[in-house]
């Protein structure tokens, strides 16, 4: 009778009932459930910034672009921006050599936008191509900025196309950014029409340069000449504007 719980508890059934099978689903459901947690919490800002858009002292985007205050969290840019929408352009495999052979990761393009003037891309490697998505989604967002839109003759209506000529470039891949006439459409190849579409201009012509069929390059040249719009000083934006105190010295006793 005394040697009855030695041979139960012995031999490898009894050891993973005990202990290797029931540690590893208690494990897995324990990581699952925190998770879900963190995805339902509320946003506890960490910067002077975050702190005042929650708080409800800076109430539009514009406002922080014009002190060109940085943006270090996301939840920032979806206060301002709710409608924003997200669309992975590219994902690649890039390896690197090991003494134990090659590691693969994969790279993700995502860009984002309203259509309304506002567009930002993310580029993100990761192990899998979920979490690389993901963080360039993140990174997206913090790179948004704003794209200045104008007319084409007449200032008739909405704007619907770039103010002036713009070019960006990327390596060997350059970009150039034409204004069009109304109802010519966005004459471009995908890639650059869709970064385009998603940014608010709804007719341009294009050219480009160089090896375009690097989309890595062709995407990030693209977005260094739409980003140019506002860098591209008009005769209608030389008169000097008066710019007070920045939101951070504003609410400084708030900030303390």
């Amino acid at each position: 009778m005394s040697e009855a719980p030695k041979t139960a508890g012995f031999g490898r059934g009894g050891a993973g009932d005990r202990g290797r099978g029931g540690r590893g689903r208690g494990r897995g459901g324990a990581r699952r459930g925190g998770r879900k947690e963190d995805g339902d919490k509320e946003w506890v800002p960490v910067t002077k910034l975050g702190r005042l858009v929650k708080g409800g002292k800076i109430r539009t985007i514009e406002e922080v672009y014009l002190y060109s205050l940085p943006i270090k969290e996301f939840q920032i840019i979806d206060y301002f921006l709710p409608g924003l929408k997200d669309e992975v352009m590219k994902i690649m495999p890039v390896q690197k050599q090991t003494r134990a052979g090659q590691r693969t990761r994969f790279k993700a393009f995502v860009v984002v936008g309203d259509s309304n003037g506002h567009v930002g891309l993310g580029v993100k490697c990761s192990k899998e191509v979920a979490t690389a998505i993901r963080g360039a989604i993140i990174l997206a967002k913090l790179a948004v900025v704003p794209v200045r839109r104008g007319y084409w003759g007449s200032n008739l209506g909405e704007p619907h196309t770039t103010p002036v000529k713009v070019s960006g470039k990327c390596g060997s891949v350059g970009v150039r950014l034409v204004p069009a006439p109304r109802g010519t459409g966005i004459v471009a190849a995908p890639a650059i029409k869709r970064l385009l579409q998603m940014a608010g201009i709804d007719d341009c012509y294009s050219s480009s340069s160089g090896n375009t069929k690097c989309m890595g390059n062709f995407i990030k040249a693209g977005f260094e000449a739409i980003s140019n719009t506002y860098a591209f000083l008009t005769p209608n934006l030389w008169k000097e504007t008066s710019v007070g105190q920045t939101p951070l010295e504003q609410f400084a006793d708030l900030l303390k």
